[in-house]
């Protein structure tokens, strides 16, 4: 017998967003092992949260236990997504998406215009999330892959402040709820 992980309408569960600090990194690098066939070190992590004036990183919880974790740069109106991941026990819950709208607001909150990020040519999910928020493909960077040599899609959002994206974010954060 499957368990069903998704939320009923009677417990829905939301995710606890939070800036991640250091003490979460532990929990960030199992999440990135079981993610990502290439890995960020736990000094980059360390790097990113002590150093970079310009990093901005997040944790979700769910009972506590983080099951996910992002984060961005904000460089004066440019914004880029630096890293985003979903425990792979909870994912098709929508947590990923619960915090790519964390980190959009944040970028529009630290006055950014336009966000890009790059994704695998392969990761059809996370490409089609994208889209739903505005992104499109700008260019492609071939072999950006160390791990496979797969090439990454640049997608690009912009005009994040504009009343036209704001209303397009506004009915896609109540769809959300």
């Amino acid at each position: 017998m499957k368990a069903d992980l998704r939320p009923t309408a009677e417990s829905p569960r939301k995710l606890e967003i939070s800036p991640m600090v250091l003490d979460d990194i532990p929990a960030v690098l199992a999440i990135e092992a079981l993610s990502f066939q290439s890995t960020w070190p736990a000094n980059a992590f360390v790097n990113e949260l002590r150093d970079n004036k310009l990093a901005y990183y997040f944790v979700g919880r769910l009972d506590g236990r983080i099951v996910a974790y992002g984060g961005i740069w904000v460089i004066l109106e440019d914004s880029h997504v630096t890293t985003i991941a979903v425990h792979p026990d909870v994912r098709g819950q929508r947590l990923g998406e619960e915090l790519l709208v964390h980190l959009l607001d944040e970028a529009i909150e630290r006055s950014a215009s336009w966000i890009t990020l790059e994704v695998r040519e392969s990761n059809d999910v996370a490409q089609k999330l994208y889209r739903k928020y505005g992104f499109t493909v700008v260019s492609t960077r071939r072999g950006y892959y160390s791990d496979n040599n797969e090439s990454a899609l640049v997608m690009w959002a912009g005009n994040l402040r504009g009343t036209l994206y704001a209303n397009r974010l506004a009915a896609l954060k109540a769809a959300l709820r």
